[in-house]
């Protein structure tokens, strides 16, 4: 078949279906000729060769006239090979196309991937000459379209989500329904009704743009698991679809929206999977090495501030543009809701370190499209000055580990754990109170993917990272964990019962704290990792949950605890709580109170022993009126033996009720009308202001 390739536009980049063929439109500032490659159906026949007619600036591009979607393209792309200037053009590498909606599957390892020769002495300094085009997958032209009937974005506030970590496999791969462990099994009406039935509000998926599993991690037989090598920032992960089809993801979304449940992306536009400068050539590289990544002043090499080889150059406009035509994509075409920023400290850095108005920031907070969603960075990365909890620009929202720290050694009973304790359940304001952010900006959580889970946090002293190959060297040392007495698993009922309570203290603290909490997918119904604390290559039943194994009992009481945060809008604040008198009673908005029933004084919080905290909470100084709903919650978190609480006095008319002790998690409500409360050891309780009738 003769093909011909008219003019084009140089405004849509990536591949465009409009109606009657395709436009080609690429960027790359340094290179000397684009040529467009099309492949047979099964993408292992290049069929035509078409070299893009026109350069508009520095976009490269051309129409093929009677291509329809399905058609399979790559680009080879021409320019200087020089590593020393930052250039690494090498038209016998196919690369992808970096708008490319869809990839039909993975890189095949092999030397020919590679724009030097591996085995030579000068290494990167070479020129191979093998074509890669076989060892390679190709792009695919989509026409992204898709009927959304009445689908609507729940829109749910920050001060009324409950976020919910998930791995598109892991969470179904085992739940025994159709697609499990693709994108539709997270559709079926099984995972979604556990969801529902949780409390969830938002479901935020680790990376689903398309990804690589590198070459040493092949060779030992494992895997890319969680994702963190994006290959393509528009196109979902291969792996995920059942039949091939994008629309597989827009189906997903459609049904969790209709559910009440927001998606969001963890997403990695710090990095690209390409390495350093002894990584394969399979997109950026290829395409224009000086302008998608950031170099060393010698520019043979990459400044390295994620510790994956290489930085993405947000500094260059149009790769720039490209994360944000991607993100605005996955918003307006895909309909996600919102974004976990991986690494987000190296988004905003330039050669002067960390900006909190950096370019990057300064686009997506006045974009139209963006400024609506929900933001979440990880602030840290390691770089120079890459830890910055709290310097993110609104309406950003933070991971917050300091949480995550305080709260396991509060548990543990470090030295003087009770003052971190108290800050971290008030919503961190050390940290976050400043420029307007609100409470809700803390996103709280006890694990994450990345770490140990709930169970291994009290299961497990030492992290147990043998199944990774690398001798046990990965991951964290410090993780504030106890194993109880024994490590591992156990048949001691008693060490058993006490890891229960343990979990139920920990999830306590989270749903009962301000600011947003975060739930790690199998917490609730008791899923271990072998204390495996980085499982990033384990595509096995280390890291899928066992729904044949629930812990019904911890499932009740998450679900019960997730509901309780719900009524209690006291627990779910915007301002922040620093015991300022309120307007409408005269009453601090916070008060700290000694199990005896005296207010807290400086050398209470000084002593070494204590290990409670009580906590009388209200809504904040300030709140308006119509938000004013509710009187005043009682907490104590006790990390040490039984005690015998004196509460705050109740008005009149009014008596403190239990609803929530740990010890005890079925336990009816607990009207308590002399003054008096038992804590018992290890627990949380948490009590209500009632009508005394």
């Amino acid at each position: 078949m003769t093909l011909t390739i008219e003019r084009g536009r140089h405004d849509r980049i990536g591949a465009t279906f409009d109606g009657d063929g395709v436009n080609f439109a690429l960027f790359s500032e340094h290179a000397t000729a684009v040529e467009l490659c099309l492949f047979s159906p099964d993408g292992m026949r290049e069929t035509h060769r078409l070299r893009l007619p026109e350069r508009t600036g520095w976009v490269w591009h051309g129409r093929v006239p009677g291509l329809c979607p399905g058609q399979l393209y790559g680009y080879r792309v021409h320019g200087p090979y020089a590593p020393e200037e930052g250039h690494r053009f090498n038209p016998n590498k196919l690369v992808l196309d970096p708008y490319a909606k869809r990839i039909t599957g993975h890189p095949r390892w092999s030397d020919a991937l590679f724009g030097y020769n591996p085995g030579a002495k000068t290494l990167d300094l070479t020129f191979s000459t093998r074509d890669s085009a076989r060892f390679m997958p190709k792009c695919a032209v989509e026409d992204p379209s898709f009927f959304w009937g009445n689908d609507r974005p729940p829109v749910i506030p920050a001060n009324e989500s409950v976020i919910y970590e998930a791995h598109v496999k892991g969470f179904s791969h085992l739940m025994g329904v159709p697609n499990a462990g693709k994108f539709l099994g997270l559709a079926s009406e099984k995972a979604i009704d556990h969801l529902v039935n949780l409390g969830i509000t938002a479901i935020e998926l680790l990376p689903v743009q398309s990804f690589l599993s590198d070459r040493w991690l092949i060779e030992k037989k494992l895997t890319n698991y969680w994702g963190y090598q994006t290959l393509g920032f528009f196109a979902p992960e291969p792996r995920y679809l059942t039949n091939g089809q994008i629309n597989e993801f827009q189906h997903m979304v459609a049904r969790l929206h209709a559910a009440g449940i927001e998606v969001i992306l963890d997403v990695v536009y710090n990095h690209t999977c390409e390495g350093s400068e002894l990584g394969p050539t399979l997109s950026f590289r290829g395409i224009d090495n000086r302008s998608y990544y950031r170099l060393a002043p010698y520019q043979r090499h990459y400044i390295n501030d994620t510790g994956c080889g290489n930085t993405l150059n947000l500094d260059h406009p149009m790769v720039l543009r490209m994360v944000m035509d991607s993100l605005r994509y996955w918003v307006e075409v895909m309909h996600v809701d919102g974004f976990r920023f991986d690494l987000a400290s190296t988004l905003a850095r330039d050669d002067n370190g960390f900006q909190p108005n950096s370019a990057f920031f300064s686009a997506i907070r006045q974009d139209p499209v963006l400024n609506r969603v929900k933001l979440i960075a990880e602030p840290w990365d390691i770089g120079p000055g890459g830890y910055q909890l709290g310097a993110f620009p609104n309406p950003f929202l933070e991971w917050n580990d300091k949480f995550r720290d305080g709260v396991r050694r509060f548990w543990r009973r470090d030295h003087r754990p009770a003052p971190e304790l108290a800050a971290r359940i008030t919503g961190s304001a050390m940290q976050f109170d400043h420029s307007g952010r609100p409470a809700t900006s803390s996103v709280n959580f006890i694990t994450a993917h990345d770490g140990f889970n709930l169970m291994d946090v009290v299961s497990y002293s030492q992290k147990n990272n043998t199944a990774n190959g690398e001798n046990n060297a990965d991951g964290h040392s410090e993780n504030y964990s106890d194993n109880m007495g024994v490590e591992g698993p156990t048949d001691d009922l008693q060490v058993i019962e006490m890891r229960a309570l343990r979990r139920r203290n920990l999830m306590a603290t989270l749903l009962l704290s301000q600011g947003t909490p975060m739930l790690l997918a199998g917490d609730e119904i008791g899923h271990s990792q072998q204390g495996n604390n980085n499982a990033y290559c384990q595509d096995s039943a280390i890291s899928w949950l066992d729904w044949s194994d629930v812990d019904q009992d911890m499932l009740a009481f998450t679900r019960r605890l997730i509901q309780f945060r719900k009524n209690h809008p006291i627990l779910r604040q915007k301002l922040f709580l620093h015991s300022k008198a309120r307007s409408s009673d005269g009453k601090a908005d916070v008060l700290w109170w000694h199990p005896d029933g005296r207010r807290m004084s400086p050398a209470d919080w000084e002593d070494a022993a204590l290990s409670s905290v009580c906590v009388e909470m209200r809504t904040a100084s300030g709140t308006p009126a119509y938000a004013d709903t509710e009187y005043a919650l009682f907490m104590v978190f006790n990390a040490g033996g039984t005690l015998d609480v004196v509460l705050p006095p109740a008005p009149d008319g009014k008596i403190w009720s239990r609803r929530i002790n740990t010890y005890a998690p079925d336990a009816p409500p607990e009207r308590l009308a002399y003054g008096k409360l038992i804590v018992p050891a290890q627990s949380v309780s948490a009590l209500v202001l009632e009508n005394d009738a």
